[in-house]
């Protein structure tokens, strides 16, 4: 087990609903073995902080946290000129024949259509899809998030030879840092979800990777949820609050993109 795959299950196990899980089975142990106002204090607290964490409100600060830091570097980028335009992996799912035959949009798809759109109206000649897979590189039957994104760019209209792809990274640090082999200085446009944008900006300019910030796929939308959501816990609100705590962690202390840039 490499040391991504370690992290990212102790974040799973530390955040919700996994914590609650692990909360509650901590409890009943510690009750077993005769501690039980330990025990039902630790249920307690499990229960609790996932009722928070699932409030919209927790969610929604934190999200436009990193959210608003993606608008503010949007407003500073150029809109033309670009090398070639970057798309991130995490808004596709590959092919994992035969149990799903063709690749499967997931809810960041926005970047895939932003990427399309940002080509048509001429911000690049060429664009980048950056994305592999855990099945495919441990030689499962799965294809790569970047020939998935590859095959979707051309039905949306891209010609093929203008689609350069990026198959061997599992994250967002073996993302930047592969495409800034690929480009060199030369400026790039990163499309990525508003939320993901500032970790990505921190680890491309660590990565010494000109890029410019074209988010998509903002979350902090109060408008389109229904008022009584506001006030009741929910799985979109735990969603944003995992999504935006990881972010956070992520641009606080995570320092894998400076030790492979020595």
């Amino acid at each position: 087990m490499n040391t991504f795959v370690f992290v990212k299950i102790l974040s799973m196990l530390l955040m919700p609903p996994a914590s609650l899980a692990v909360g509650t089975i901590l409890g009943l142990l510690l009750i077993a073995f005769g501690w039980r106002r330990l025990g039902g204090a630790a249920i307690l607290a499990a229960a609790s902080i996932t009722s928070i964490l699932s409030w919209p409100p927790v969610g929604d600060s934190l999200m436009r946290y990193v959210e608003d830091q993606a608008r503010a570097a949007e407003a500073a980028t150029p809109r033309c000129c670009f090398d070639a335009i970057v798309v991130l992996g995490g808004g596709i799912a590959p092919a994992v024949p035969p149990e799903r035959e063709f690749p499967s949009l997931t809810e960041s798809a926005d970047r895939i259509w932003a990427a399309a759109r940002l080509y048509r109206a001429g911000i690049a000649p060429r664009i980048i899809v950056s994305g592999g897979g855990f099945l495919a590189e441990n030689k499962g039957p799965a294809t790569t998030e970047a020939e998935a994104m590859r095959r979707f760019l051309v039905e949306l209209g891209v010609p093929d030879s203008a689609i350069a792809s990026e198959g061997t990274s599992n994250n967002t640090v073996e993302n930047i840092f592969n495409v800034r082999r690929m480009v060199g200085d030369k400026p790039v446009a990163l499309v990525t979800s508003g939320y993901h944008m500032p970790r990505a900006l921190r680890i491309a300019a660590e990565a010494k990777l000109n890029a410019s910030a074209f988010p998509v796929n903002f979350r902090a939308l109060n408008s389109t949820r229904p008022p009584w959501e506001h006030w009741l816990p929910t799985i979109e609100g735990m969603r944003d609050t995992i999504l935006a705590t990881h972010e956070i962690l992520g641009i606080w202390f995570d320092r894998r993109g400076a030790s492979l840039a020595e």
